[in-house]
């Protein structure tokens, strides 16, 4: 069954009285459910709404849809209208974002190229250690840790160093 047309005053569900006033009632097959009569029809379209929104109603059965929606979807229309009139503003953030997309790369590979550095200084000390020598590092330094950094090349690439452990 199609969706019913809306009144002659623009709202859905919403009627004029005789006496001026303004009535809203939703109506789904078999249910009539009174909603009240009102001062203005943007009162009883309102009551309207927020009684279809209760009863799940699709957002097009709703005289006033989601004001969020309306505003992305006014934002999208801009911004298509704005990179046709501006193509060289377009193709400037294109390639601002590609040069930021290769710096981040160049900078991921230079940190995991480093912790691979460490990492092997580390092992190199804990195995001369192990072979009975003796190495720079002290009993506390911090470099001993080192011993279990990732570096593999499927690693994360959003890994900022931090412990996956901590809350």
């Amino acid at each position: 069954m199609p969706p019913r047309r809306r009144s002659a005053l623009g709202y859905r569900g919403v009627r004029q009285r005789p006496n001026g006033g303004f009535y809203a009632e939703i109506r789904s097959g078999d249910l009539r459910l009174s909603l009240g009569t009102y001062d203005t029809a943007h009162e009883a379209a309102r009551a309207f709404d927020a009684a279809a929104w209760h009863l799940g109603k699709p957002r097009l059965q709703i005289n006033f849809p989601d004001r969020r929606l309306l505003v992305a979807q006014e934002d999208e229309r801009v911004m298509a209208e704005w990179r046709r009139r501006h193509p060289e503003d377009v193709a400037y953030e294109q390639e601002y974002w590609e040069r930021r997309r290769e710096e981040d790369t160049r900078r991921r590979r230079e940190e995991r190229l480093d912790r691979r550095r460490r990492k092997a200084l580390a092992c190199a000390q804990a195995d001369l250690v192990n072979a009975g020598g003796r190495s720079f590092f002290t009993e506390e330094d911090e470099r001993w840790f080192d011993i279990w950094l990732s570096t593999s090349d499927d690693a994360n690439d959003d890994d900022d160093g931090a412990d996956d452990w901590s809350d």
